[in-house]
């Protein structure tokens, strides 16, 4: 995902710097996804259709995370980030506490971990999914800033052979904020096929592969989105056979530094949900 969110709350706390997400989450989290992600099932507008949303949660934890954690309808995924890249060099007592009581809640933690495009060293992203499960415990691996391209698919499939390895059934979220070549879907549990603000996702081409797989198998994520814009964007979201969507108002380096403004309305969808 982009500029990051943990890092960012970090820093907005007087602790850190900034994180960064490629396209989708740093989250300081857990993709509340925490890899910094929470996931919704919400009402694609007033049919019975639904995509489940998951929250990249790329704040510090105080009343953002208690909004998401605590509600009636609790995300279902959250993603933790604490660096620009990863887990950082030390387990941090404030994010255990409140992955904990994620996890209490029923809510799936990833931990964020930047592959940069395959630039980044494979044993450092190793370290980050070993810290991940040792300090908080976590689900699973969400690896941001990921390549879309088919060259690169051996560096994926090495850090998926290793998660495995640590977690055999722990889920691996891939973003590379963008539809990559299809034999991603052979080492990605979810694939981020998209990544950017609402006037960009109106028009994007879904390639014809997409819907040979579950909805389950993909995400979007859609910044930049109005009050009156954001339920026809969950309508998009589950036309283009994406079962994870996250809608957000939020605009800038890190819009995922907090909640969208219209999140309890968001939640009150997900309970008239029937898909």
């Amino acid at each position: 995902m982009r500029q990051s969110s943990a890092q960012g709350a970090k820093k907005a706390a007087g602790l850190l710097s900034g994180h960064r997400l490629t396209g989708l989450l740093s989250v300081t989290v857990i993709v509340l996804v925490v890899i910094s992600g929470v996931l919704f099932k919400v009402v694609s507008s007033t049919t019975t259709s639904c995509s489940t949303l998951f929250v990249p949660a790329f704040f510090y934890p105080g009343p953002q995370w208690t909004e998401a954690v605590d509600g009636k309808q609790v995300p279902r995924v959250l993603i933790l980030d604490l660096t620009d890249t990863g887990a950082g060099a030390a387990p941090e007592p404030a994010f255990q506490s409140v992955v904990k009581i994620a996890k209490a809640a029923g809510i799936t933690v990833l931990g964020y971990s930047s592959t940069q495009y395959a630039n980044r060293p494979a044993a450092q992203v190793e370290a980050d999914v070993r810290h991940y499960k040792a300090w908080y415990g976590v689900s699973g691996v969400f690896l941001d800033e990921a390549s879309p391209y088919a060259a690169q698919i051996a560096y994926y499939r090495q850090i998926a052979q290793y998660i495995h390895k640590i977690s055999p059934t722990a889920p691996i979220w891939i973003n590379p904020g963008t539809y990559p070549a299809r034999i991603y879907m052979t080492v990605a549990s979810v694939v981020m096929a998209f990544e950017g603000p609402y006037t960009s996702y109106e028009h994007i081409q879904v390639p014809g592969w997409t819907f040979k797989y579950p909805a389950s198998r993909f995400a979007n994520t859609v910044y930049a989105t109005s009050q009156s814009q954001w339920r026809t964007a969950l309508r998009l979201a589950h036309s283009r056979n994406a079962g994870f969507a996250y809608i957000t108002d939020g605009t800038g380096s890190n819009p995922y530094g907090a909640l969208p403004a219209y999140f309890q309305s968001e939640t009150l969808a997900d309970a008239g949900c029937k898909g």
